[in-house]
């Protein structure tokens, strides 16, 4: 008898372990997914302010529609002196060449003068202002973001889309 009691016991502790697992399942459940939903519009909202104001996704042009144009000599350009650092301090740029998109409204306009260097001392004036505003610390940290404020300028002074791409060549820092 004390048996069958005890396996009663044991039957019942085992049914009410399955009701209460099962309360808690569904009670569990529905917080999981209010808490999955928070999760992904916190996520989507960090993913917006992690892109750059207008860094829309550069369109890619194949190379068949790229016209390149070298900048003659070298660049030296002084740079913005640190605070208490009197020591005069240069960039050099071996090469500076600029990528076209030929297929653009504006390269018929100005990619022919471009490409003959006719704009070459205002398009190494804009180079000049741009990189001259840096410090040294600047310029070997974050020049991929000095490329892309060059890169910016030189399209503001067209005014156009047709400059596609700015590469600079033998970086020297003194």
């Amino acid at each position: 008898m004390k048996k069958n009691l005890l396996s009663v016991l044991v039957l019942a502790l085992v049914l009410v372990n399955v009701i209460l697992s099962a309360v808690m399942m569904f009670s569990v459940l529905s917080t999981n997914k209010k808490t999955a939903a928070l999760v992904n519009s916190v996520a989507s909202i960090l993913s917006l302010e992690l892109e750059k104001p207008g860094s829309e996704e550069a369109k890619e042009v194949p190379m068949s529609d790229l016209a390149f144009w070298n900048l003659e000599g070298k660049m030296t350009i002084p740079l913005k002196n640190e605070e208490g650092d009197d020591k005069p301090h240069y960039i050099i740029f071996d090469g500076v060449a600029f990528s076209m998109n030929t297929k653009e409204k504006g390269y018929k306009t100005y990619g022919e003068a471009v490409s003959a260097g006719n704009y070459a001392s205002v398009i190494k004036d804009e180079i000049t202002s741009v990189v001259s505003s840096h410090t040294v610390e600047e310029c070997t940290n974050n020049f991929e973001e000095i490329r892309e404020e060059i890169l910016e300028r030189v399209r503001e002074l067209f005014d156009k889309e047709f400059i596609y791409g700015v590469a600079i060549s033998g970086r020297q820092i003194q």
